[in-house]
């Protein structure tokens, strides 16, 4: 919402190439595959994908294996996406805020049910692929 404001809002700060709109489309539909694999992943498992909410299974296969937030890293890339399908460069600085409030508000907690549901299934998995990418 910030990303579209200030593109319309201010357009005199807007970029307009067409390398940035083709770059932006390419990471929101990247964003967007990763995150669907996601959920399907988590459907196939019979595990919720709604935050705060207790997994009743640790999905470590698939996307999982890259990334142990796929969902969020889908969608700091359709954020960052948007910033470049937008030509709004300025709006760069809310993607590190997006990945620290995402990680304190969503991620800690979620890896704290994980630990205490999952333990060393879940330590091991934790050790061996990253948070983010």
């Amino acid at each position: 919402m910030l990303c579209w404001g200030l593109a319309s809002g201010l357009p005199g700060l807007t970029l307009s190439a067409v390398w940035l709109r083709g770059a932006g489309a390419l990471l929101i539909l990247a964003g967007l595959v990763l995150m669907l694999l996601a959920v399907y992943q988590m459907a196939r498992h019979r595990t919720t994908v709604i935050p705060h909410r207790q997994p009743s299974a640790l999905v470590a296969t698939g996307v999982f294996r890259i990334s142990r937030n796929p969902i969020y890293l889908g969608d700091a890339l359709v954020l960052t996406g948007a910033i470049l399908w937008w030509g709004v460069p300025i709006a760069l600085p809310v993607i590190p805020a997006f990945v620290w409030l995402i990680t304190r508000r969503f991620i800690e907690p979620e890896e704290a049910r994980l630990r205490a549901g999952f333990g060393e299934d879940f330590a091991k998995w934790a050790e061996s692929t990253r948070r983010w990418l």
